[in-house]
């Protein structure tokens, strides 16, 4: 009986440590499609309703509004909240990743 709990206690904690790497990989993934967004934002000319732009903007801009909606642009043009997005999703990653991992003790 040692054996066999022993060795489901292995496999359980593989299965944590790689649920917490696919959610941690999952949080990098969203940071970069921010970060493309931020830069293509840049860019005046692009047709936000054409793809991929459109997938792009589904994707962030409803994680990004929160924080349009309670920080307004730095004199009218400058927009800082895709930054304190970033922080927050940064925060809540180590959270939810140090969490899992815990449960895999």
């Amino acid at each position: 009986d040692f054996c066999l709990s022993r060795g489901l206690g292995d496999v359980y904690k593989r299965q944590v440590y790689m649920i917490s790497r696919t959610v941690s990989l999952l949080f990098y993934f969203y940071y970069l499609l921010i970060i493309i967004r931020i830069f293509l934002s840049w860019i005046p000319n692009i047709d936000w309703l054409s793809q991929p732009f459109a997938a792009l903007r589904s994707i962030t801009d409803p994680f990004l509004n929160i924080f349009r909606g309670i920080i307004p642009p730095i004199g009218g043009m400058l927009d800082i909240s895709p930054i304190v997005a970033i922080i927050l999703l940064q925060i809540l990653q180590g959270f939810v990743v140090g969490t899992l991992s815990k449960l895999g003790l």
